[in-house]
């Protein structure tokens, strides 16, 4: 027993500490929110006369936060708020750059694929793609374009059928061609998405990188309703989507369908491809010239969630939204350091406050409180640093503000212990036998009181946004930090503690352990 606690005891403290200063001599730290290194905020709203729909601005808030995450902004802030779209942009600094990062079109565009589909080598600033020749499928196989839910290469096909007939797109096969295309530092084309002009577009979950080279738009979503469905039709999941009538939307559908269809010179390939915001959602080979009852549908090896997102994409598609910036401002770091400033003394003096209380108040073992306090203070920083680095996790005000709250938490379980460990010397057990019993008993009040308090702060984090939202995930986190201290530091520490002659000859806790008597 003696040497289990021996090796965990130890083992707790090597981890923590050596995580401590594995990240303090990687130069690993944890990001700092908007509130505390500044940062711009940029509000956006639809156009005026403008019309659009929920689902739209849903999916502009989306593109928003793809944007964004590409390009490793730590915890960005993208709020809905109403009709309004807010973006706060920690560690930004250049103005022109936050606008170009948040705006996105809305609009959906219908493009003619001009040649074979290729597979990108991101490896250069000027790289080759390569591919071969795309392969049309019977109208009786399904493909889709290849998601993140099958492996890279695997061919897939997508069925868009109507009253005529359908359309099935293919992933290419063998490279066979090359073309050499620039690219960006993050290793994308260098080109934007351009609706009048052709170029190479990438397709949405693809890995390896796959681009298509399109022709300029012959349409957009706007030929569809936004009564796009998900649901199953023979065993498939599938997209049923009504066309607008006459030159609003089915003349112009069946115009480009026909296109396609007959590999006329504007769609050699036979192929339509639906753009949203530069990424390429569905590619299709067009199976029938017109689609007379008003019907499209699309149908293939989809997963739920990807025919689920590509229904959203077309009913945004038939409302596009269209952003406008109503500000952009530039969040200074001077308040925010101050304020951090004034938190993290109020902090340490309320901190220093409550150990020196329980150094008073129980003796010997207040010692263990501060050891403790220290041994989460380096588990904290060190989970806090790495999520920084990993996920883009960034510390704010309000995550500093849910830190100090969970020393209450903390302390809490301490003194929950050392009282069930005071009333079983008192009532003539020895030290030894009382703190094990001691944290026996105070255990499950322990879990159960922490576990309150993870509950508290999981529905915070889940009903909230912002730094309410942050202020529930570092309580948490430093809730189940307090779980792990408790059992694997405080336990061994004072059970250990408990077994020498030493602690039996002073005072614990206030009290005269040699002259409570009697044996358990």
């Amino acid at each position: 027993m003696r040497k289990k606690l021996i090796v965990t005891l130890v083992g707790v403290l090597v981890l923590s500490y050596g995580a401590f200063f594995a990240v303090l001599l990687t130069d690993t730290s944890p990001a700092l929110g908007l509130d505390l290194q500044g940062g711009i905020s940029v509000t956006q709203r639809p156009k005026d006369g403008t019309s659009y729909n929920s689902a739209s601005l849903d999916l502009a808030v989306e593109k928003i936060r793809e944007r964004v995450d590409s390009l490793g902004v730590a915890e960005p802030e993208i709020l809905r708020q109403g009709d309004t779209i807010v973006v706060n942009l920690p560690g930004v600094k250049n103005q022109r750059q936050a606008e170009e990062l948040v705006q996105v079109t809305g609009q959906v565009y219908l493009r003619p694929v001009v040649s074979s589909c290729q597979f990108l080598d991101t490896n250069a600033s000027t790289t080759t793609v390569a591919g071969g020749s795309t392969t049309s499928s019977p109208a009786t196989s399904t493909t889709a374009a290849g998601g993140p839910s099958r492996p890279a290469g695997e061919a897939t096909t997508t069925t868009v059928a109507g009253d005529a007939g359908s359309t099935t797109s293919t992933v290419p096969g063998e490279s066979t061609t090359t073309t050499e295309v620039a690219l960006d530092e993050n290793g994308f084309p260098l080109q934007q998405s351009d609706p009048n002009a052709t170029q190479y577009l990438p397709v949405k979950g693809s890995d390896p990188a796959q681009y298509c080279p399109v022709g300029p738009a012959q349409a957009t979503g706007e030929v569809f309703d936004d009564d796009a469905t998900a649901q199953i039709d023979s065993g498939e999941w599938a997209v049923s989507v009504s066309l607008r009538g006459g030159d609003a939307g089915q003349n112009i559908w069946d115009a480009l369908a026909t296109k396609c269809y007959y590999k006329e010179t504007e769609c050699p390939t036979g192929e339509i491809a639906i753009e949203l915001d530069g990424t390429l959602q569905s590619v299709a080979t067009v199976q029938a010239p017109t689609f007379d009852q008003g019907m499209v549908q699309i149908s293939g090896t989809f997963s739920e969630s990807e025919v689920r997102n590509l229904a959203r994409v077309l009913n945004s598609g038939s409302l596009p939204v269209q952003l406008q910036l109503e500000s952009v401002q530039n969040v200074s770091p001077t308040l925010g350091k101050d304020s951090l400033r004034a938190a993290w003394i109020s902090g340490l003096v309320g901190v220093g406050l409550v150990l020196l209380f329980m150094v008073l108040y129980y003796r010997i073992l207040g010692l263990i409180v501060i050891a403790g306090i220290t041994v989460s203070g380096a588990i904290l920083w060190s989970v806090i640093s790495i999520l920084s680095r990993t996920q883009g996790l960034a510390l704010s005000l309000s995550g500093i503000a849910g830190m100090i709250v969970s020393v209450g938490v903390t302390v809490d379980s301490y003194v929950v212990f050392f009282e069930r460990l005071k009333d079983e010397v008192r009532s003539g057990k020895t030290l030894r036998n009382s703190a094990q019993r001691g944290f026996t008993g105070a255990w499950r009040t322990i879990v159960i009181a922490d576990l309150v308090s993870l509950l508290g702060a999981l529905v915070l984090w889940y009903l909230t946004v912002g730094a309410v939202r942050g202020f529930a995930f570092f309580l948490g986190l430093s809730t189940a930090c307090d779980m792990v201290v408790a059992y694997f530091f405080t336990r061994p520490t004072v059970l250990l503690l408990a077994r020498t002659k030493w602690m039996e000859r002073r005072k614990v806790m206030g009290i005269e352990v040699a002259n409570v008597g009697g044996v358990a």
